[in-house]
């Protein structure tokens, strides 16, 4: 299985993006949103493990205003903590100007381009500030979308009226969502806020704590990864996608 480097069109720009697919029909269609580190052979690794499991995946650099995925891509070893801190200087700037107009002009976009490879059900994740993506993508497209899963996801719930977790309501996806321990950016307090926003909405739902994982617990080239949590996160999205894209 090859993952490929693709571009999609938006009204904004060209967006490059990884596209993994199955070797058999696809069953349905992934959009995997990227944490704050990029496209990278990491998140290659990562999709070509989805599609394995019979999905056309793809992942774009949701970035594409800053720069190629080249250009953006880490030049030190992010499993040296004081490498990943001197990254994020200018990752986290990244981070803020991914507003919410920004992602409505490009959302559609990249929904657009994952149904010119693949029919059928959609369903889509992501990776710290991925998961906010993966939200707000359901909550754009909430008849299309069947699964929505966040992985050590940040500021899923603000008190911002255009929070994430606001876009749940009218969609019909089920939720999988795996939370880092001790995290700032999603406390205990957010993910009970969560749960109750996933109530009010109906939908079926996992919305739970991983312990003792730290945030980024996946990224196997930081130094926050954890293996538990990475095969735990892996084993339960398969699993969503299983029983809702059968």
């Amino acid at each position: 299985m090859v993952v490929e480097q693709i571009e999609i069109e938006t009204p904004d720009g060209t967006a490059e993006a990884y596209l993994a697919r199955p070797e058999s029909t696809p069953k349905g269609g992934v959009l995997v949103y990227m944490d704050a580190i990029g496209l990278r052979p990491r998140l290659a690794e990562m999709i070509e493990r989805v599609a394995s499991w019979g999905y056309v995946v793809l992942a774009p650099n949701t970035f594409y205003r800053d720069g190629s995925v080249a250009e953006l891509a880490p030049t030190g070893d992010l499993r040296d903590p004081a490498a990943r801190e001197a990254f994020f200087v200018d990752a986290m700037s990244r981070v803020r100007d991914l507003s919410v107009a920004r992602l409505a002009i490009d959302i559609p976009a990249y929904v657009e381009a994952l149904q010119t490879y693949v029919t059928g059900p959609l369903a889509t994740h992501g990776y710290c500030m991925g998961a906010r993506l993966a939200v707000r993508t359901a909550g754009r497209f909430p008849d299309e979308f069947v699964a929505v899963g966040g992985f050590h996801g940040g500021g899923l719930v603000t008190a911002d009226a255009a929070s994430p977790h606001t876009c749940i309501a009218g969609t019909r996806a089920e939720y999988y969502f795996g939370h880092a321990d001790h995290d700032r950016s999603m406390t205990p307090e957010n993910v009970e806020a969560l749960s109750r926003a996933l109530d009010d909405a109906g939908v079926m739902y996992t919305n739970l704590i991983y312990p003792d994982a730290p945030h980024g617990y996946t990224m196997s080239d930081t130094f926050s990864y954890q293996e538990e949590g990475t095969h735990r996160h892996f084993t339960d999205l398969e699993a969503l996608y299983a029983r809702t894209m059968a």
